[in-house]
């Protein structure tokens, strides 16, 4: 009898600044992978993914990327050890530096696959090398420019136009309307991610966001469009529609030819008033309302897997536009026992209230 397959998902503070992780793993709850062993991979006890019984078997606290992938390495050793993993999905930008650079040892020495990108196309969609990206794929990029030091910033105070987009290297922005609120947020942004900080023109409109994959060779395998609907003041769409637009689809399709992505991605863009796509941001992984993808016919998670275990893979070729997801929040009741174990222990197993319930 074969090994029951084990697929291990990050990403679970489903909060206000959710991770993708619990639509991840929604997802393979619903796909050909339902019975798979699902590891949650965790930062803090807090996150509410890791007592979502019915979607994990069992949690492992992480050490936080900046650590290293010596540390990562380690960790994962421990816990292949005990739930030998075939395949994961990271779910943060910061994971994917160190996963990259041991991408090719987990999979000769412990057997475990990823579907990422490489190293240069993680680079290429950096914030900061937008433009660059823009003018290869012919996709519209915001004109930006990257700042070192709050003396740069000084110097060319004058010269800026508001309002401005000001945002950090790998996560968040800020619109800011005047001097006094870009220093503000010049300041926090750099504390909390250090430099450059990029300051991009901003750009009136419609939000849209993509979520795709490519297959490694200038093809893309899926896409699902949605218009965001309602947006947190941290940038989050609260609530989207599936769309169906042809150019943004071409747009899709002209970034994956242009950097022959490997994997899942998410573009954010904006759709000014005169009807042309600008990109604003790529995400090098799925985003965290793919389960809006999956209700709608494309389960990407799914795809992903697939793809790691070299199956047979066709390109989706539609999905069901008017689907809505409406994201909300509500008080999850858990036994102080499990918050404990997980707290002292940096691990929590189901596996006995499984076998009780049978």
């Amino acid at each position: 009898m074969s090994r029951q397959l084990t697929i291990a998902v990050s990403g679970l503070n489903a909060i206000d600044n959710p991770g993708p992780g619990v639509s991840g793993l929604r997802s393979l709850r619903e796909s050909s992978f339902k019975d798979a062993r699902l590891v949650g991979l965790c930062y803090s006890p807090l996150e509410p993914g890791v007592y979502m019984k019915d979607l994990v078997d069992v949690c492992y606290e992480m050490p936080y990327p900046s650590e290293g992938a010596d540390v990562l390495w380690n960790r994962l050793m421990y816990i292949h050890s005990k739930d030998p993993i075939d395949v994961i999905i990271p779910n943060f930008d910061s994971e994917l530096h160190p996963y990259i650079k041991l991408q090719s040892r987990l999979r000769t020495e412990l057997g475990i696959r990823l579907i990422i990108p490489t190293p240069e196309q993680f680079d290429v969609r950096q914030k900061s090398s937008l433009p660059e990206l823009g003018e290869k794929a012919h996709i519209a990029v915001p004109s930006s420019k990257n700042y070192y030091s709050i003396d740069e910033l000084l110097m060319e105070k004058e010269k800026m136009e508001y309002p401005l987009v000001v945002k950090g290297r790998y996560y968040e922005a800020s619109i800011v309307y005047d001097k006094e609120q870009m220093y503000s947020a010049f300041h926090k942004i750099s504390l909390s991610w250090g430099f450059p900080i990029i300051i991009q023109r901003y750009v009136s409109g419609t939000e849209y966001n993509l979520i795709g994959v490519g297959d490694g060779r200038g093809e893309l395998l899926s896409a699902v469009s949605m218009r965001k609907m309602f947006i947190t003041d941290k940038g989050k769409a609260w609530s989207g529609i599936t769309i169906d637009d042809k150019p943004l689809m071409e747009v899709a399709r002209r970034f994956v030819a242009a950097t022959q992505w490997m994997g899942s991605f998410e573009l954010e863009l904006m759709k000014s008033n005169d009807g042309e796509y600008h990109l604003l941001e790529v995400n090098p992984r799925i985003p965290a309302w793919c389960y809006l993808a999956t209700a709608a016919g494309q389960n990407i998670p799914e795809l992903i897997v697939k793809m790691a275990l070299e199956q047979d893979v066709l390109p989706y070729q539609s999905y069901q536009v008017g689907k809505l997801f409406i994201r909300y929040s509500w008080d999850m009741i858990v036994d102080y026992s499990d918050f404990g174990t997980f707290s002292v222990k940096s691990e929590l197993s189901y596996d006995h209230e499984k076998v009780n319930a049978e």
